[in-house]
């Protein structure tokens, strides 16, 4: 009976170790690339997904806005991810190499925020428009220019020189960034303009949110552009921009979604849209939706169904998650429309 029972049990191992290769041979993989701005969101969100779904493991490649673009036209990951919707040219070039259209999927909304590292100036920095370009453009070199110092009383700005610090990498952030700028000042729509990468007229360059954090952190007289979350996350002073309105607003949940509510009931059926310089005394005007770029066909039938059921659940349930890493949930008219999208991937 001994004897019996032994061998039952030595059989059952036996077959499960023939089976440890089917079980991990049955994990699907996906892959995707891009933007940073809402590269914590997605960490957080692939995560949970894999908690709620063991066979599955999604990774993502924070290589910015440009990366993502190139790297699912090429076919070198399963899904892209951008803050910067890609151009006509660019989706013309996604058809011709890939035999299909690609998608795009509003999944969070977050801001720009102009961080800065100014002797004696903790917080409350006021930036106009004007002088945001003035600096980026490098028409003013010091702190305590009239253009900065007018719209700031009672603050002692230093005659500091200041160092500008801008991505290094085609960036989202960056599209967001420059397309701000564009629309509020002539100069710099003429001599720079906005995409994810453009010639900096003045500079450091730092790989990705992070690099250009840690370029400020370290630098006296220092400002750039990070993704809010990431001032949040690196404790780094944020200043306030005068919206469209004349309002100074600093980047929170509710100014983004303000500056995201008059988009939603107009949004364009393929989902790109601008929202910077939007209209609305709450609105911050450097807010940007962020978008997952899909093949509409997809061959793979387990990879399909695995991207459509994680988009259905993003807009869904993981919108829950948004604003404890300080991104802006979706407006529900956006979600709705969505939906709808999904479900033509085939």
């Amino acid at each position: 009976m001994r004897t019996n029972t032994r061998m039952t049990v030595l059989r059952a191992m036996a077959a499960a170790t023939l089976l440890a290769p089917a079980v991990a041979a049955a994990q699907l993989h996906l892959t995707g690339a891009g933007a940073t701005f809402p590269s914590p969101m997605y960490t957080k969100w692939f995560d949970e997904y894999h908690k709620a779904h063991p066979d599955v493991e999604i990774n993502d490649q924070p290589s910015g806005s440009g990366g993502g673009i190139r790297q699912v036209t090429e076919g070198t990951v399963d899904f892209g991810a951008t803050d910067g919707p890609m151009t006509d040219a660019q989706l013309d070039d996604f058809r011709t190499k890939r035999g299909t259209a690609v998608l795009h999927f509003p999944t969070v909304l977050g801001a720009d925020v102009p961080i800065y590292n100014v002797p004696g100036v903790a917080t409350g920095l006021r930036f106009t428009p004007d002088a945001l370009a003035g600096i980026f453009l490098g028409t003013i070199t010091r702190w305590n220019d009239p253009a900065i110092a007018k719209v700031n009383p009672g603050v002692k700005l230093p005659p500091t020189d200041i160092v500008v610090a801008h991505r290094s990498d085609g960036s989202g952030t960056t599209y967001v960034w420059t397309d701000y700028l564009s629309k509020v000042s002539p100069a710099w729509q003429q001599k720079v303009g906005k995409n994810t990468s453009v010639n900096w007229p003045v500079g450091l360059g730092g790989s990705g949110n992070p690099g250009v954090a840690g370029l400020v952190k370290q630098t006296e007289g220092a400002i750039g552009y990070v993704e809010l979350i990431f001032a949040v996350q690196q404790k780094i002073a944020y200043g306030s921009v005068r919206n469209a309105a004349g309002q100074f607003v600093t980047a929170d949940l509710a100014s983004v979604s303000a500056a995201a509510a008059g988009a939603a009931a107009n949004m364009p059926d393929d989902f790109r849209v601008s929202i910077t310089n939007a209209p609305g005394k709450a609105s911050y005007p450097i807010s940007s939706f962020t978008w997952l770029l899909v093949p509409a066909k997809i061959q793979d039938p387990a990879k399909r169904r695995v991207l459509v059921d994680f988009l259905r659940w993003a807009i869904g349930e993981g919108q829950n998650m948004t604003e404890a890493l300080a991104y802006a949930k979706l407006p529900k008219q956006v979600v709705a429309r969505e939906i709808k999208a999904i479900a033509t991937v085939r």
